[in-house]
C-alpha cells in the first residue's frame, strides 16, 4: 500500500511549526523495500488499464528471441513504449510483427520490476489499416520475387484433360459447389477436396498442409494423386484475402510439383499466391473452366476428326487403288513370264536320266582303280616301309638324346667349377669383411675405454671437490672450532634465550657428541643478564688474521 504524503499549508506567521510538522510526517511515513514498491507499482498499473488497444510503429524488432519470445517496442511521434510476445502467443498469431510495421496490439499493461519500466505484453496484434496491408503485401512480393518463387519458368503446364482434381477450399462454402457445378456441365471428373479454412486463426497453415499434402500422395496409392491443383476462395476484403498472403502458403504454392490453379476472390482481388500459382483464375468458376474443356465440343470435334480422318483414308485408298491398276498394265502376263522358265524345266528333266548314269559310271571307274591297287604285296611294302621308317627314327632318338645328355653333362660340370671359384672368392671376400669389423671394433673398443676412463675421472674429481664444498659448508664444521648447536625437546634449534623457559630440556650437540642439559635460572634473571651484558665495557679483542682454508675448486 502506497503511504499518504500529508498536505502542508504554508504560512508566514508560523515557519517553524510547519517545518517541525512536515520533518515529523516524513519520519512517520512507512518504509517500503525496492521489492515491495515495484509490486506495488505493478498491481497499480495493472488494475488500472487492464487490457488496452495501443496503435503504433514497431521499433527494434530482430526476430524471435532463442527462447521464443519477442522483444521490441511501440512508438509514435513523440512516445515510445516497450512490448514483449510470449511464445505461445506468437505461434497462434495470423500477422507476424515486422520492422518498421504499422500495428494495433492488443495485450496487458504491466511494470517489469528488473529495470524499473512498463510494458505491454500483447496476445494480440493486426495492421492499422489496409495501407499497412499493402506496405507489408508489396515489401512481402518484393522479397519473394527476390528469391525467385514468381519467375515464369518455374510454372508448369496445365494438363489438357486431368483425371483427378485436387481442390483445397472450404466444404462448406459456395466456392466448391460452384466448382463442381462447372464440372459437371463442362467434363466430369473425379474430384477430392481437402477442407481448410480459408479465413482466420490457423487458415493459412491448413492451406499450404493441404498443398504439401496432395503431392506427397503417392502415384498408384489407395488414393489417386490428383493431376492438377486448385486452391479457391469466394470474395473479401483484403483482411479476409489475408491467408493468401502468407509466406508459408506462398512457398507451398511455389514448391507444388502438381500444375496450381489459383482461384482467390474475385477479378479485382490480387494476393500473393496468384503469382507463385501455374495460372491465375478470377473467379473458382473460371478455374474449374481452365481446368477441363467442354465435353460436348469436344464430341463435335471428335466427329468432325473422324469424319476427315475417314475421308483421308478413302482417299488415300482411291489412290492407292488406281496406281496398282497403272502398274497391273505396265506388266506383262503371267504366261508370258513364266514360258522360257516352264522350257528351260523341261529340258533339265530330259537330260536328267543321262546325267545320273554318267554319273554312276564314272564313280564306278573310280571305285575299280582304287580296289586294283589295294593288292596283298602292296600292303607288305608299305608295311615294310613303315617298319624302316621308324628304325630309322628310333636311331635317331638315340643319338639325339646321347648327345644332348653328354651337352648337359658338360654344361653342368662348367657350372660345377664357377660356384666352386664364387664360393671360393665370396669365403674370401667375407674374411676379409670380418677382420676389417674385427679391426674396427678392437679400435672402437679402445677408444671407449680411453673415454671410460676419462670420464670416470672427471667424475671421482666432481665428488672430490663437491665432498670439500659439502664439507666446507656444513654446520659440523662449525662445530668443529668450538661451537655448539643447542636444541629443544622437540628437536628444533634454539636461536634465542628468551625462547626458554626454566625447567626445559635440551640437547647439546657438540663436534664429538651430543649432551641433555636443563634450564634452572628463571626468565626475569636471564632478560636482566642480557640488558647488563651490553654496559659492561670489554677490552677490544685483537683482530686475529687467520689463514683462509682452501677449499679449493669446482671448475
Amino acid at each position: 500500500m502506497a503511504a499518504k504524503v500529508p498536505t502542508l499549508v504554508w504560512s508566514s506567521t508560523q515557519p517553524n511549526h510547519l517545518e517541525m510538522t512536515a520533518a515529523q510526517n516524513l519520519v512517520n511515513a512507512p518504509e517500503f523495500t525496492v521489492s515491495e514498491l515495484s509490486s506495488a507499482l505493478k498491481r497499480t498499473v495493472e488494475d488500472r488499464f487492464g487490457h488496452v488497444r495501443v496503435r503504433g510503429e514497431i521499433s527494434g524488432f530482430r526476430g524471435p528471441h532463442s527462447s521464443g519470445h519477442c522483444y521490441f517496442a511501440l512508438k509514435d511521434d513523440s512516445a515510445k513504449i516497450e512490448a514483449v510476445i510470449w511464445k505461445f502467443a506468437h505461434a497462434r498469431m495470423r500477422f507476424k510483427p515486422q520492422e518498421g510495421l504499422e500495428v494495433i496490439a492488443t495485450g496487458k499493461l504491466t511494470t517489469y520490476p528488473n529495470s524499473s519500466k512498463y510494458q505491454i505484453v500483447i496476445e494480440s496484434l493486426e495492421p492499422a489499416g489496409v495501407g499497412a496491408l499493402m506496405a507489408l503485401m508489396e515489401e512481402r512480393k518484393k522479397k519473394l520475387a527476390a528469391e525467385g518463387l514468381f519467375d515464369e519458368a518455374r510454372k508448369q503446364l496445365l494438363p489438357w484433360l486431368p483425371e483427378v482434381i485436387g481442390v483445397v477450399t472450404s466444404p462448406t462454402g459456395a466456392v466448391i459447389r460452384d466448382i463442381l457445378h462447372r464440372l459437371e456441365d463442362r467434363f466430369p471428373r473425379r474430384v477430392l477436396v481437402w477442407p481448410v479454412k480459408v479465413q482466420g486463426e490457423g487458415s493459412a497453415e491448413q492451406v499450404a498442409a493441404a498443398i504439401r499434402g496432395f503431392n506427397a500422395l503417392p502415384d498408384g496409392g489407395r488414393i489417386p494423386r490428383p493431376d492438377l491443383l486448385i486452391v479457391a476462395r469466394g470474395g473479401g476484403s483484403l483482411e479476409d484475402l489475408w491467408s493468401f498472403n502468407e509466406e508459408t502458403v506462398v512457398r507451398a504454392a511455389a514448391d507444388s510439383h502438381i500444375p496450381l490453379i489459383s482461384a482467390v476472390g474475385h477479378e479485382t482481388d490480387i494476393t500473393l499466391i496468384d503469382f507463385a500459382a501455374d495460372r491465375r483464375a478470377p473467379t473458382p468458376t473460371a478455374a474449374a473452366e481452365m481446368a477441363v474443356p467442354v465435353r460436348s465440343e469436344l464430341f463435335v470435334e471428335v466427329a468432325a476428326l473422324s469424319r476427315r480422318t475417314m475421308v483421308c483414308w478413302q482417299r488415300s485408298q482411291e489412290a492407292r487403288r488406281n496406281e496398282l491398276r497403272a502398274a497391273a498394265r505396265a506388266l506383262p502376263a503371267a504366261s508370258e513370264l513364266l514360258a522360257i522358265p516352264r522350257q528351260r524345266l523341261d529340258h533339265l528333266g530330259a537330260a536328267l536320266p543321262r546325267g545320273l548314269k554318267a554319273n554312276t559310271h564314272a564313280h564306278f571307274r573310280r571305285f575299280a582303280t582304287s580296289s586294283a591297287r589295294l593288292t596283298l604285296g602292296v600292303l607288305h611294302g608299305q608295311v615294310t616301309h613303315a617298319r624302316q621308317r621308324l628304325t630309322v627314327s628310333s636311331e635317331r632318338i638315340s643319338l639325339s638324346a646321347r648327345s644332348l645328355l653328354r651337352s648337359r653333362r658338360e654344361r653342368f660340370a662348367g657350372l660345377g667349377i664357377r660356384l666352386k671359384a664364387s664360393r671360393l672368392a665370396n669365403a674370401k671376400a667375407q674374411r676379409s669383411a670380418i677382420a676389417r669389423d674385427l679391426e674396427r671394433t678392437h679400435r672402437l673398443a679402445e677408444r671407449a675405454r680411453r673415454a671410460l676412463v676419462t670420464a670416470m675421472q672427471r667424475l671421482e674429481a666432481r665428488v672430490v671437490h663437491s665432498g670439500q664444498l659439502l664439507s666446507a659448508l656444513s654446520y659440523r664444521g662449525v662445530l668443529a672450532r668450538g661451537f655448539a648447536l643447542v636444541r629443544d625437546e622437540r628437536g628444533h634449534a634454539v636461536h634465542s634465550a628468551a625462547a626458554i623457559g626454566p625447567g626445559v630440556n635440551l640437547s647439546i650437540e657438540f663436534a664429538d657428541g651430543r649432551i641433555a642439559a636443563t634450564t634452572d635460572a628463571d626468565r626475569s634473571w636471564a632478560i636482566a643478564s642480557e640488558s647488563k651484558a651490553p654496559r659492561e665495557a670489554k677490552p677490544a679483542a685483537p683482530k686475529r688474521t687467520t689463514k683462509p682454508v682452501d677449499q679449493g675448486t669446482l671448475f
